[in-house]
């Protein structure tokens, strides 16, 4: 099947949201099902769960049983965006964190201890959309205008400073970022005319669109091309202290894509599971069909373009080229003000045993799966 400075200073750019320990729509976090001898807590680098990798990874993996066969506890947090996201990895909220990879390389350049050790999101992820009848039609067009963006401390922010330097403009100057959120709140700053365009990545407009606002996007100029955007950062001093944790965490997050990519209606119903507020108190057989489409959606951003699951291979690797580029992309943005050493960012010595499990009984399980 085709896949679908300082802490201080730091932590001024994001605001950490929700401490979920257990759980539950109230608290907004997810536990694994089965306890297991050591416990990781995930920040979500979004302050709304929805299907994406909360449910590819938490979800599939605490109903999988795959956290549990790690002897792993997996609890969630959610944060504002990624910089929150890593300030609570380095504030000890939060043990790793899925966020994007230019705020992960600025929290190094700021001295946050905190290190990747896995990609995800390998396929760039994040257009500029506009209502069909807009005359924007380039980049160009954006002069005067507004753009909404997730809030300034998402990965949302600088990828638009980044499309409205290549065209010539200057951000924040030529063009104004609005923070508007995701979901029906984007949709009404765009069709109200708040703003003039969004700036989101492809899971968020499959929401807008199957909720009936049609969109029109404007082509991303090459220099996003081999750029990564989610990758895992890990705490630096927990990783010092058990690296052992991380390896098992990444194997079964690993596992938990490549069977949600297999089987990804599966995988939204366990996501109503573990995260019940993703339904809203609404019915689940209302919401499946759509809630699949947008988790495959997202999917196709950390699955490889090419071949089958069966096929894929080396889960998290990010090579030296796709460093390059994302540190260039990433220093464009003004995320960043000089290249970082790859050793002070990237420690890739856990996937070779992250990497370490049988696909094929994880796709068996995938094709067989019973609600």
């Amino acid at each position: 099947m085709k896949h679908i400075r300082r802490l201080a200073a730091f932590a001024a750019a994001g605001t950490l949201l929700l401490a979920g320990c257990g759980g539950g729509a109230e608290s907004g976090g997810a536990a694994a099902g089965e306890a297991g001898d050591d416990k990781i807590t995930v920040a979500i680098a979004s302050a709304v769960t929805g299907p994406k990798e909360e449910v590819a990874i938490v979800a599939v993996g605490t109903k999988m049983g795959y956290f549990a066969e790690e002897g792993l506890t997996v609890d969630t947090i959610n944060a504002d965006g990624s910089v929150a996201a890593a300030q609570a990895v380095a504030s000890g909220s939060a043990d790793i964190t899925p966020a994007d990879t230019g705020s992960l390389l600025a929290a190094v350049q700021g001295n946050v201890p905190i290190k990747t050790i896995g990609g995800l999101v390998q396929n760039w992820p994040w257009q500029i959309a506009v209502l069909p009848d807009s005359p924007i039609r380039s980049g160009a067009d954006l002069k005067g205008k507004k753009v909404g963006v997730i809030s300034l401390a998402s990965g949302s922010a600088p990828y638009a400073r980044a499309f409205i330097r290549d065209a010539g403009l200057q951000p924040d100057v030529d063009v104004e970022l609005v923070p508007v959120g995701v979901g029906a709140q984007a949709t009404a700053a765009l069709t109200n005319g708040e703003v003039d365009a969004l700036a989101l990545y492809g899971q968020a407009y499959t929401i807008i669109e199957l909720a009936g606002t049609q969109l029109r996007y404007l082509d991303n100029p090459p220099v996003f091309q081999g750029i990564r955007s989610l990758s895992f950062g890990a705490s630096q001093r927990e990783l010092d202290q058990d690296r052992e944790k991380f390896v098992r965490f990444l194997r079964a997050a690993y596992k938990s894509m490549l069977f949600s990519a297999a089987n990804p209606k599966a995988a939204m119903q366990m996501g109503y599971e573990v995260f019940p507020q993703i339904l809203g108190g609404a019915d689940p057989a209302s919401r499946i069909d759509s809630d699949t489409k947008t988790l495959e959606k997202w999917l196709e951003s950390a699955t490889p373009l090419q071949g089958e699951p069966a096929d894929w291979k080396s889960w998290g690797d990010i090579t030296d080229e796709e460093w390059a580029k994302t540190q260039a992309y990433t220093k464009e943005a003004g995320q960043i003000n000089a290249e970082i050493p790859l050793d002070r960012v990237w420690d890739p010595s856990l996937l070779e045993a992250a990497n370490d499990f049988d696909a094929q009984l994880v796709l068996k399980q995938a094709a067989e799966y019973q609600p």
